[in-house]
């Protein structure tokens, strides 16, 4: 188990090869000590050095970076750089405005300096104190902590969080508190709950009517009976289609019984061929679910394939896993922009953002109208998604079911 102490300390034997900054946050963390030197050449001897490869391991901790630097003697100088570490109440305004931006903790999570931090976390000129056990201290800083310097910009291109240590939390600690924290802010964002039992007005719950009460309802039975066996007669109707009617007009009868509401109200004649097609699975298929399957993608202008599919998304969800297989749309700003964060501070990898859509290589997660997450799956290097799972309104959940 990391404790906070051990997150605070980081030690790195190796730093990435070059010397100039690529990141604009490490450019910045290098001009800070360039501009208060006053010798140019110095600064050129520490790039020298950096390059050279004189810097040795660089230990990180809150409010200092510290490193030995070979010059041009035997015994090697102890440099290093300071930098004021915040103080709680400054991290904890830090931190609540990243919970909140959910661009800011994306980039945070994707190890890049969120543009809207930089004028917190980046030193400014002259924060950036440089130490050396070198005898050249008439004006800092000396070639060493120079060369310090321009590597320690190079770990910083490669993870921001070695700056966000400098000022005093280590990354495991910051994600926890922000994970935290996130979940808060999604937690304020859901709607109230609706209350589990209507009211119902005292006086008409007190109020006396002349007539009798009504009579217990008769129990619905627990499921549908099986339709009768047609005789096999060259003028009567296809048997398999009276079959199947029959068995979806009792389907349909003992919704209503139990629900008083009618399951096919209001549906398209695509959405009710899908509904039809659903109550059969495509592995396995007998004949006679092929030739449904057949005549329902003919009635509608479909294909077999486009049918199976939308039969695969109406037994995920209904009619809201339907229409979250076929209809893009644009989410309002919340649950959807913390959605990707999650899943890379949960380690399942980046997903590329499109409409209400996150995809990834072989996984892709819908955001439906309902507010409900629906899991997809494709073979690689294709775009051939596949509904899978249970919807949920967590997109971890959803994608792991």
């Amino acid at each position: 188990m990391i404790t906070a102490r051990d997150d605070r300390r980081r030690t790195f034997e190796s730093v990435p090869a070059g010397v100039e900054a690529a990141s604009w946050w490490g450019r910045a963390w290098v001009s800070a000590l360039e501009e208060v030197s006053r010798d140019p050449a110095r600064l050129a001897r520490g790039r020298t050095y950096a390059a050279e490869g004189h810097v040795d391991a660089v230990t990180v901790t809150p409010g200092r970076i510290v490193a030995y630097v070979r010059g041009s003697r035997a015994r090697p100088y102890r440099t290093e750089l300071a930098l004021s570490p915040f103080p709680d109440a400054e991290w904890s305004e830090l931190l609540e405005a990243v919970a909140a931006d959910p661009t800011a903790l994306a980039s945070l999570l994707e190890r890049e300096v969120p543009q809207s931090l930089a004028g917190a976390v980046l030193p400014g000129a002259g924060e950036l104190v440089p130490r050396c056990s070198c005898p050249d201290t008439a004006r800092p800083p000396c070639k060493h902590a120079a060369a310090l310097c321009y590597r320690a910009a190079r770990l910083l291109d490669e993870d921001p969080f070695v700056l966000l240590l400098l000022r005093g939390r280590g990354e495991r600690e910051l994600l926890d508190e922000l994970t935290r924290r996130n979940a808060a802010h999604a937690a304020r964002e859901q709607p109230d709950a609706a209350p589990d039992f209507p009211g119902v007005p005292a006086r008409a719950a007190l109020a006396r009517t002349s007539l009798p009460p009504l009579p217990a309802p008769m129990a619905a039975p627990a499921a549908v009976g099986l339709p009768p066996a047609y005789p096999a007669d060259p003028a009567a109707p296809d048997p398999l289609a009276l079959d199947q009617l029959a068995t979806d007009a009792a389907a349909r009868a003992l919704a209503l019984l139990t629900t008083a509401e009618d399951p096919i109200a209001g549906l398209t004649l695509w959405q009710d061929a899908v509904r039809l097609a659903s109550a059969h699975h495509t592995a396995g298929l007998t004949g006679a679910a092929r030739t449904l399957y057949r005549d329902l993608a003919r009635a509608t202008g479909r294909t077999t394939t486009e049918l199976a599919r939308a039969a695969a998304a109406w037994r995920q969800g209904g009619l809201p896993a339907l229409a979250a297989l076929e209809e893009p749309w644009a989410p309002p700003a919340g649950p959807f922009d913390r959605a990707r964060p999650a899943l890379l501070a949960a380690s399942q990898g980046a997903f590329r953002p499109d409409r209400n859509r996150l995809t990834a290589p072989t996984r892709q997660l819908r955001l439906g109208r309902d507010g409900l997450w629906y899991a997809y799956e494709s073979r690689p290097h294709t775009e051939d998604w596949w509904p899978t799972g249970t919807p949920s309104p967590d997109p971890l959940t959803a994608l792991r079911r």
